[in-house]
């Protein structure tokens, strides 16, 4: 039995529908080559959280691949806030995740990116599903695998068969997240990015084409700042993952959630192993309390 489509609001080209009657042309570049890029805005209490760094990182993207940004930010800004506002009128949700995904276009199907064509402009919203209680006190299990996507790990592309690809190795595993590492390094996960914790300093991969630029990273480093934790990001090897004492991951639903187990072993030592660290707890605080700065 096909999944019911939900009613939330979206818009589509200028126009604001229910999701469920959005519709597009077959020959969209996005539909047919997923030529395109998107982003992932979370909103706290009806307020969009870090909305300039997202529309940095979504104009960094279409510059990438030669999309012109149909939008100015007050323009992407009124869209987002118009949208989170009807999804409160309508179901009292203020914690939402707003989608965001400009393509190409439409046009007769050719590898060549055309010219001269107007960009497919879609968002919607719906409301957020954090992390459970349970998931925060106990961490999460995690899977590794080789990191098989394409090269451009930078571009947050809606061509993301690898990733679902990867996610679904987790899935298969009742896991949450697949912990990713090309040529023994550590990269990401299929849906977030990847910390560990050595000697109570936060670590993380540098920033490459194999590495999408995560929101968190940067505001990660700004927390870190905060609470006195050390903080750098470096080439980590897999033995140094398997071998942490602490391991998180992040993401714009996820905030920021400690892993506990990956591949079936607990991660950490002494009394803490198999349980979520104090580098974990600090940086959740200190999560918490930028939700309410760093929102618009």
């Amino acid at each position: 039995m096909a999944p019911t489509l939900p009613d939330t609001p979206c818009y589509l080209n200028g126009e604001y529908l229910p999701v469920s009657e959005a519709k597009v042309s077959a020959l969209d570049r996005g539909f047919i080559f997923g030529d395109g890029i998107y982003d992932v805005a979370p909103v706290y209490g009806g307020r969009l959280f870090r909305f300039d760094e997202h529309m940095a990182r979504l104009d960094r993207g279409l510059a990438k691949i030669r999309i012109p940004n149909p939008h100015t930010r007050e323009q992407w800004l009124e869209r987002c806030r118009r949208l989170v506002a009807t999804l409160m009128a309508q179901k009292g949700t203020p914690d939402q995740v707003v989608y965001i995904q400009v393509t190409r276009g439409p046009a007769p199907r050719d590898h060549v990116m055309p010219e001269s064509i107007v960009p497919t402009v879609f968002m919607m919203t719906n409301p957020m599903k954090p992390p459970t209680a349970e998931q925060r006190h106990h961490g999460v299990a995690c899977v590794t695998a080789r990191d098989f996507r394409w090269e451009r790990g930078d571009i947050k592309s809606t061509s993301l068969l690898g990733n679902v690809l990867a996610r679904q190795v987790s899935a298969d595993h009742g896991a949450l997240e697949t912990i990713m590492f090309r040529d023994g390094f550590l990269t990401e996960a299929s849906g977030s990015n990847v910390w560990v914790v050595h000697e109570g300093a936060l670590l993380g991969p540098p920033k490459s084409e194999h590495v999408l630029e995560g929101i968190r990273v940067d505001l990660l480093r700004e927390l870190c700042e905060d609470c006195g934790i050390a903080y750098n990001l470096r080439p980590i090897p897999e033995a140094d993952v398997r071998s942490a004492d602490e391991v998180l991951i992040t993401s714009a639903t996820k905030e920021v959630l400690p892993v506990t187990k990956i591949d079936g072993e607990a991660v950490g030592h002494g009394a803490l192993r198999g349980k979520p660290g104090p580098v974990y707890g600090r940086l959740y605080e200190a999560y918490q309390r930028a939700k309410q700065t760093m929102s618009i």
